[in-house]
């Protein structure tokens, strides 16, 4: 796993730098609810994602189509590990 995390291609001093900046602007008192109210947006939007798959799922089933692709999308996957390895089978080396 990666241990630094990327974030839009922007360092940990750039971030500070843009906190600074929107601290200047907007006074210590306003960035609390600055930050409430971006996460009450982004809990809205999760929430509405949520709903849009819950109906597409619901849809989907009524009409009788197969949601559950993972078992299909498995199997390819198992096939092409299988056909790797029948390729690489007499060439792999063990180290």
């Amino acid at each position: 796993m990666i241990s630094n995390a990327i974030f839009l291609f922007i360092s940990g001093a750039e971030i500070g730098f843009i906190l600074f900046i929107v601290l200047l602007v907007f006074g210590a008192d306003k960035v609390p609810e600055i930050a409430r109210g971006l996460g009450k947006a982004m809990r809205q939007i999760k929430d509405a994602t949520n709903d849009i798959k819950s109906e597409i799922t619901k849809g989907a089933e009524k009409q009788g189509i197969d949601i559950d692709i993972t078992k299909d999308v498995q199997k390819q996957i198992d096939q092409v590990k299988e056909d790797v390895d029948e390729v690489t089978g007499p060439i792999k080396r063990k180290f």
